[in-house]
């Protein structure tokens, strides 16, 4: 049954966050932005089938795998994502049409992983998922909060569309 669990967990946590940031939402770097990641990492780490015990070297490998993909796909979708900070001081973030594409390509990879476990007899725990989510997690809101505070204040006038465009030269009539 924990399994069923945590699958369950995993499917409401990665549909949650998607749908949450298909949208427009503000960041705020002083909150705990750390907090869900760790509660989905404890959760994780609570379960004792993590690693299966008759191949045992072939499980730390792909669990090994597992974290890394899931650290690239945070880090991959935090860089795509847009942050932008509003006249009033906001800072808000939006994922983009490349963070769909980062979340495509790390679930694409990691069903490969999963296949190879498969085909090697390896036992996999959905434990290990639920773990590399929350490092995905860790890694993205870890990025998104450097990033927001690294934006530069909205002390002036905000910019307008087209005020980096180049202005048309003066033309005189004769």
């Amino acid at each position: 049954m924990p399994g069923l669990v945590n699958a369950l967990v995993i499917v409401a946590v990665a549909t949650l966050v998607i749908v949450r940031q298909c949208r427009a939402r503000a960041i705020d770097s002083d909150r705990r932005w750390w907090l869900m990641p760790v509660v989905l990492a404890a959760a994780a780490l609570r379960e004792p089938g993590m690693v299966d015990a008759h191949h045992r070297w072939a499980s730390v490998l792909l669990l090994t795998v597992e974290l890394l993909i899931g650290l690239a796909t945070g880090a991959g979708w935090a860089w795509t994502s847009r942050v932008w900070r509003e006249p009033d001081g906001v800072v808000w973030s939006r994922s983009s049409k490349a963070s769909v594409a980062v979340w495509i390509l790390g679930v694409a990879l990691r069903a490969g992983l999963f296949g190879l476990g498969v085909l090697l007899g390896v036992h996999q725990d959905s434990s290990a998922l639920l773990l590399a989510l929350a490092g995905t997690l860790l890694v993205r809101s870890a990025i998104l909060a450097w990033r927001a505070q690294s934006l530069p204040s909205a002390t002036g006038p905000a910019a307008a569309y087209g005020d980096a465009m180049p202005r048309p030269a003066w033309k005189e009539r004769v």
